[in-house]
């Protein structure tokens, strides 16, 4: 009888320091240290696909000789960028003045009707291909001479559900987007975010992929497909186990500390009182 309650207290106790342990699954990157000159993988800047849209500005000495490129709309009407829009003219941002650029949609073709130089294959492009395409077209036709050619994404950007801060769409503002930059976009895991199960759904030509990401592991991180995202892409937290059980109707009551300490001075007393 004294060595089965012997073990008994034995065994609360091991249960009792194991809740108290703290847990080894929520700081990112746990290897790092280990990784020296560790090679990363080639940067992949997003590229066109079809239903993007994109602004695209044409810009000269001369505003007269642009503006028929420059499409813009105002509350009430369209017309061209013109010299008496220019001084208030900011290059790049969507907005010009009070008016605002027309964004071109990539049709299903891949292609987007650019004025005067007519139908532009765009798909698979980035947009720094897509100005410097442009960009020679206009000098090749001598329409323009020295141009400058900017081209700015619109609607690009990613989800981010699941245990994270802020869950919902993220604008992507950059020409590389990885998985990191979306998870800080919404607020960081929670503290009941599944850190080793982060999976990153994606479609490519009309079939799905799922990508899982164990943040734990930098080199894992690093070297995954889904390191750099491509728009549209859908990232999900999963929960963790404490989390889940939270829906049970015993919840975490024995993940609490108290518990066991409960437990263990029961079964103290309980031994106290035998061996009398």
């Amino acid at each position: 009888m004294k060595k089965f309650l012997t073990n008994l207290l034995l065994l609360a106790v091991v249960l009792w320091a194991t809740s108290c342990s703290a847990p080894k699954n929520v700081a990112y990157f746990q290897d790092a240290k280990e990784i020296i000159g560790m090679t990363l993988q080639n940067e992949q800047p997003f590229r066109l696909r079809p239903k993007d849209k994109i602004n695209i500005v044409v810009n000269s000495t001369d505003p007269m000789l642009v503006q028929q490129f420059n499409l813009i709309s105002t509350s009430s009407n369209m017309r061209p960028l013109g010299t008496d829009l220019a001084p208030q003219t900011s290059v790049g941002n969507v907005k010009v003045g009070s008016s605002q650029i027309l964004a071109y949609t990539v049709d299903e073709q891949g292609d987007i009707d650019f004025p005067v130089l007519g139908k532009i294959a765009v798909e698979g492009k980035t947009r720094q291909e897509v100005a410097a395409h442009i960009r020679s077209r206009l000098i090749e036709r001598d329409l323009v001479k020295d141009p400058i050619v900017i081209v700015e994404y619109v609607n690009l950007g990613v989800v981010v559900l699941g245990e994270v801060n802020r869950p919902g769409r993220v604008d992507v503002m950059k020409d590389y987007f990885t998985i990191l930059d979306a998870i800080a976009a919404a607020g960081d895991l929670t503290i009941n975010g599944e850190r080793k199960n982060v999976m990153v759904h994606r479609s490519v030509d009309g079939e799905d992929q799922t990508y899982t990401i164990n943040l734990c592991d930098r080199q894992e991180v690093l070297t995954s497909p889904a390191f750099y995202l491509q728009q549209n892409d859908v990232v999900y937290v999963s929960p963790n186990n404490k989390r889940k059980r939270e829906f049970r109707s015993t919840g975490n009551i024995f993940n609490q500390p108290a518990i066991y300490i409960s437990l263990a001075s029961l079964l103290t007393t309980i031994a106290v009182l035998l061996l009398k």
